[in-house]
């Protein structure tokens, strides 16, 4: 179902949308293409122009309304994320809670959008710089996090003035479903929020060639979010990416194992590992390599997996076949090049009717350069140990070509962690610290992990643009 203008549209195109738990069709789904989104974005640029003359506290109102709609329906969204994204119905519910903070934060921060004035440098003027919304924003979310990431891109639109058209991941529309409905409840003027389901690059190649977007942002692969930017050049729109991770996760000597191995449990295995930036190399001094990998496959190997919809579930199933084939392959390459599997390592048996596509979380104790888990982003429940001798090794070895999302120090030497704070070449980095994630602080990578960054103050500044005034008092 698409919603343009404040209307909702049914076309002739449709899609099931599964439970990668089950394989069953949760619902029937119209799509858009190309003609719906031409016509959702003159929609929006309509809308723009009221929208933007509103107060800040106007905006926030809005915002507030939609706020109170889903937290009188966090059950049902969060039932809604675990029916098509799989994950366990208790990480579903602090989905939702993180999804309706991103929104209440940012109907206060509608309130706050300010200027400056700048010293003249000639008695005879004066000099301003105001802050504009930049216009209509096209915005693709990914299906890790079907309802979170929608609000982590909207919420600031709608507070800076941008008026937005929405393309969430085809495997889990639902939850945008759900929190459009919010919209429409909570009365948001026609155009200012518009909803397209369907094909990527149809609906994408619209969203970047049109002059009327004047930004788009985007989460997901790092090869999607740079074909973006090359089809966007042409018309010169700001951008916010965020984009593929490869975090490190670096255990020192000093570090308590203990709360080690519970840090790279609460990063490694959440979402079934399907998190931008969850550890993906767990980098463990030598001295105490052993002792840590017996650790954390004993914490492993308790974890259950199955339906997320079921009680005492704490991994859920790979979003799709491909994704269980990646991991597959991935655990299969690492025991081939002397990797040791302390356990998992197979894909789950759970004597469903209808089986999902489930992998059993896996430790691989030492792993190596050679291997590809090494170099590419697994996005599945695999923690491999590596080793190394001292704090420039690791230093050389976390610092990844490409990625620059997040990074993960465990140590008790303060000097080490400043040091570590500074070297790690990454966006984000934890501290003794596996879930920095706050809706206050920005988030986003460097180098090919991504551009802009998203939540806090700096969320919002991703969509205004300054503009300077020089006023003559002649």
């Amino acid at each position: 179902m698409l919603y343009i203008n404040g209307k909702w549209i049914q076309t002739e195109n449709t899609f099931e949308v599964t439970n990668p738990a089950t394989g069953e069709t949760i619902e029937t789904i119209s799509l858009g293409g190309k003609e719906e989104t031409i016509e959702a974005i003159a929609r929006a640029k309509d809308a723009f122009k009221q929208w933007r003359k509103t107060t800040g506290n106007q905006r926030s109102n809005y915002l507030k309304k939609v706020v109170q709609l889903m937290n009188e329906r966090s059950d049902m969204l969060a039932e809604t994320i675990t029916k098509e994204n799989g994950k366990p119905l208790a990480d579903a519910k602090s989905e939702v809670a993180s999804a309706i903070n991103y929104l209440d934060w940012y109907a206060e921060e509608a309130k706050r959008i300010y200027g400056d004035t700048l010293s003249p440098s000639h008695p005879d003027k004066h000099l301003m710089v105001i802050r504009q919304p930049v216009g209509v924003c096209a915005a693709i979310t990914p299906w890790n996090f079907p309802l979170s990431m929608i609000t982590r891109k909207i919420a600031p639109a709608l507070a800076a003035g941008c008026t937005v058209v929405l393309k969430p991941a085809l495997q889990t529309p639902l939850s945008a479903v759900k929190v459009f409905e919010c919209f429409h409840e909570a009365e948001l003027p026609e155009g200012v929020v518009n909803l397209l389901i369907g094909a990527a690059d149809e609906i994408g190649s619209e969203m970047t060639s049109s002059p009327d977007v004047r930004k788009i942002t985007f989460t997901g692969s790092t090869p999607i979010g740079k074909k973006l930017l090359r089809d966007s050049a042409s018309t010169v729109k700001k951008a916010s990416m965020e984009l593929g991770g490869h975090a490190p996760l670096i255990v020192f000597e000093d570090a308590d194992i203990d709360e080690a191995v519970q840090g790279v449990m609460q990063s490694k295995f959440k979402n079934s590992g399907q998190t931008c930036i969850s550890t993906n190399r767990v980098y463990v001094a030598e001295s105490i390599a052993d002792e840590f990998g017996e650790k954390l496959a004993e914490k492993t190997s308790k974890l259950q997996v199955g339906n997320g919809l079921q009680d005492g579930i704490n991994v859920g199933p790979l979003i799709n076949e491909n994704a269980l084939k990646k991991v597959k392959e991935q655990v299969e390459d690492a025991r081939d090049n002397n990797g040791k599997v302390l356990c998992g390592g197979k894909e789950a048996d759970l004597n469903q009717d209808v089986n999902g596509h489930f992998y059993e979380p896996t430790v691989i104790q030492y792993a190596n350069d050679q291997m590809r888990i090494a170099t590419e982003e697994t996005f599945g429940p695999v923690a491999p140990i590596f080793t190394f001798k001292d704090e420039d090794e690791v230093i050389e070895r976390a610092n990844h070509d490409s990625y620059g999302l997040a990074a993960y120090c465990f140590t008790q030497d303060l000097g080490r962690g400043l040091r570590m704070m500074q070297e790690l070449d990454y966006g984000i980095v934890g501290i003794n610290d596996s879930l920095p994630i706050v809706i206050q602080a920005p988030f986003g990578g460097v180098k090919e992990s991504g551009m802009g960054k998203e939540g806090g103050k700096y969320g919002l500044e991703e969509y205004l643009e300054e503009k300077y005034v020089s006023l003559s008092t002649k």
